[in-house]
């Protein structure tokens, strides 16, 4: 965890990387969103992760709401780990993630593509649109527009 160190910020990425944002989180999300993984062994396998740390996160995303822990569909003593909505709806913060990965910090072509499934099977990217004009702004085009900065028009 990264401890409640933003506290004092009224920021939602902050809080955000309060729940993911520790080493190991998104890589074990990723793989729960695209490889289907749902068995502590498996992620541990695919991983490689310490088991101590996989049991941390895993514990930690049950009790965010980010999955829920169940006992295993075949009935064995083992558990699954289920994305719910919530933790489902991380889907483009990994897509967003592993596009710049590939645009600045791969060492050569992107090691995966996403598709959209189906007989489409056209590649799948995320894009920064204008609710108002339909426009794609660039980087700095864009501002925050915090509400604590907002004034009351009423």
């Amino acid at each position: 965890m990264l401890g409640r160190i933003y506290e004092t910020q009224d920021c939602s990425a902050a809080r955000a990387l309060e729940i993911v944002g520790e080493r190991w989180s998104l890589l074990i999300i990723r793989d729960a969103l695209f490889l289907g993984l749902t068995r502590f062994g498996d992620f541990q396998r695919r991983l490689g992760l310490a088991r101590n740390v996989l049991a941390a996160r895993l514990d930690r995303f049950v009790e965010e709401g980010l999955m829920t822990r169940r006992p295993d569909a075949a009935g064995s003593a083992y558990h699954e780990y289920v994305l719910t909505p919530k933790g489902r709806e991380l889907q483009p913060v990994v897509i967003a993630l592993t596009h710049w990965g590939d645009r600045w910090a791969a060492p050569s072509d992107p090691p995966v593509t996403f598709r959209h499934r189906g007989e489409c099977a056209g590649e799948v990217h995320l894009e920064t649109v204008c609710e108002h004009c339909g426009n794609h702004p660039a980087p700095d085009e864009v501002e925050a527009d915090p509400r604590a900065l907002r004034t009351s028009t009423t």
